[in-house]
This record gives structure tokens, sequence and C-alpha cells, in this order.
């Protein structure tokens, strides 16, 4: 297999492979015709974000600067939410539901890489998907870990370091985030 098809198949990759590097470069592209675009035209914003990722629905609202490794992995629902200096590393797919918010200065991450300082030098890396529910608040300067599930109608409040899954209808805190408050449904 290439380095490109271990990648997408959730195998351990070299992330300094050409092919590989050629994508990123694809996304950083994108990125930064996105992130140049007068943000009060909101028209060229959204075209441009529906080309750079995979699937959106129709209301989609994204601040610059917005950064990514490949932007076809990311799929979000609608009514679709970042502010500022968000940065989403989508190695394997992120899946965002409907009604989500998310805070400045974030960091979604499906990628990671080798305890070990060999794999380390050898460039290696490996992802884990991530996926977000519906009704999701991430606030700001949060980092979200490869495959975390979070579930709906979730807070994840300010500072989080989201390491495992959230269920459904709570807030979490915390280095790294726990459960702080359960959320009644109203």
């Amino acid at each position: 297999m290439t380095e490109l098809e271990k990648m997408d198949n959730g195998m351990e990759y070299c992330f300094f492979d050409a092919e590989v590097v050629a994508r990123k470069e694809m996304a950083l592209k994108r990125c930064t015709k996105f992130n140049t675009i007068d943000p009060a035209d909101y028209e060229a914003q959204l075209f441009a974000i529906k080309e750079l990722f995979g699937s959106t629905k129709e209301q989609v609202y994204i601040q610059p600067d917005f950064n990514c490794d490949n932007g076809k992995n990311i799929h979000v629902g609608e009514d679709f939410l970042t502010n500022y200096n968000v940065t989403i590393l989508d190695i394997a797919p992120v899946h965002i539901g409907d009604y989500c918010m998310i805070g400045p200065n974030t960091l979604i991450t499906t990628v990671g890489h080798p305890l070990n300082p060999e794999g380390r030098r050898e460039k290696k890396a490996y992802s884990r998907p991530v996926t977000i529910g519906n009704d999701v608040w991430i606030g700001g300067n949060c980092t979200i870990l490869p495959g975390v599930t979070i579930g709906n109608n979730v807070v994840v409040a300010a500072g989080a370091v989201v390491t495992k899954d959230v269920p459904d209808n709570c807030v979490v805190a915390g280095v790294p985030a726990r459960v702080i408050k359960r959320i009644e449904n109203e």
C-alpha cells in the first residue's frame, strides 16, 4: 500500500510522503483562499467552504482564520458556526451534527503520533475519526483528541481537553475533561 492508502485506511503512515504532503498542500491553498475572502461576503465564504469540506448543509458560518489538513473529511450539519482561529486536523473523518458552535482557538484533531522516539523520527502518524452530535457548544480554547465521540446536547467548557467519549446531555470541563453537570432537556 502507498502511504496515502495507509492514511486513508486508518493505518500508521509517513506524513512526509509526497502524496500525503500534496493533499495537505491542497487543503492549505483552499484554507488560504477562504481566509482571504472579505468577511462581509458570506456567499463567497460559503462557496469556498462547500468547495473545501466533504459535505455541509445550507447555513455554515466560519470566521477566519480556519485551517485543516484535508477538508474533504469534514462533514457538518445545519447552522454550523465557528469563531476565530479554529483548526480541524481531518486526516480521518470528522462528523459534526446540526446546530453546533465552536469557540475561538479550538483544535479538533484526528491525528496522533507514536509515543516512541523511533516512530516520531520516521515521521509516522495515525488517525482516528471524531464525531460530534447535534446541539453541541464547544467553548474557546478547547482541544478534542483523536477517536472521541461527543454526544448530543453537550457543552464543552472553555479550555477543556476532551480525551474520551462524552455522553449526551451534559457539561464537561477540565484537563482531561470530565462530566461536571447533567443537562435536563426542557
